[in-house]
């Protein structure tokens, strides 16, 4: 919602976002807050930042497949035809991998040996392949994505993370501890985590907290069943590190944090 709010009054942008498998209710509330804040304009259509196109999770597999497409040929045409730069949402692209399952089990497929449809990588690279930046525009475009069982080699999550530049991943373990965003720095990536991008302090800095951050992460069982005094002192102070990297990356709404103090903590 911010983030459509922001591209369209801000940047004079347009967002598209397609929901696939969405449910009724949620879809209607986005409406409503889209509205509200002036980015759905009901009296001139054509003043309106965002398109809203979905799939509910009541109609036919092809329906909901089809969604995700929708959206995208949407965002082309204002990239093409209008020259704007889109932002494109699809919540949820495991759902688009679901569908097609669906419609593949529908057709008499022979599923892969977890279930999914054969053309799986095929049916994923026709959508994402599309999502490009041209002269004209761009479109970027931010997918939810569903991780069965928390499994992120699940074949679904792992084929849609082979198209993506950056992956954000929420941990269920980081948010028991009351630690929000709830993001895991270790699972997350970023193709613009490079030095040549970030410079070579901010790219050492990223990879020191990442050792501190795994080296504490092996060490949790440890700590669960002998205690943290049966550590050494070199372990202790590595625990104690990366729990305030993990206080720090906890940071409150509105506060960015800068790369100094992510120093001060190493």
């Amino acid at each position: 919602m911010e983030l459509i709010n922001n591209i369209a009054k801000a940047h004079g942008g347009v967002s598209v976002f397609g929901g696939v498998g969405e449910r009724t209710r949620e879809g209607n509330d986005l409406y409503m807050e889209m509205k509200e804040s002036g980015v759905i304009n009901e009296k001139n259509i054509e003043e309106s930042k965002v398109a809203l196109v979905y799939g509910q999770m009541n109609e036919p597999p092809g329906a909901r497949m089809r969604v995700g497409l929708t959206a995208l040929t949407m965002a082309e045409y204002f990239r093409d035809v209008n020259k704007q730069d889109v932002l494109l949402f699809i919540d949820n692209i495991f759902r688009f991998v679901q569908a097609g399952s669906e419609v593949s089990a529908l057709l008499g497929r022979m599923p892969s040996a977890v279930g999914y449809q054969p053309t799986l990588s095929t049916e994923m690279g026709s959508l994402q392949e599309r999502i490009t930046s041209t002269k004209k525009g761009s479109i970027t475009s931010i997918q939810a994505v569903y991780v069965p069982a928390d499994d992120l080699t699940d074949p679904a999550p792992a084929t849609t993370f082979a198209h993506l530049d950056a992956t954000t991943v929420l941990s269920r373990g980081l948010a028991s501890k009351g630690i929000y965003p709830a993001v895991d720095p270790l699972d997350s990536t970023s193709t613009m985590l490079q030095p040549r991008i970030v410079g070579n302090e901010h790219y050492e800095t990223a990879q020191r907290v990442k050792e501190t951050l795994q080296r504490y992460k092996e060490l949790q069982d440890i700590i669960a069943i002998l205690g943290l005094d049966e550590l050494s002192e070199e372990d202790r102070l590595t625990v104690a590190r990366a729990r305030k990297i993990e206080r720090f990356l906890s940071v409150l709404c509105g506060r960015i944090p800068v790369l100094q103090e992510s120093m001060l903590l190493l």
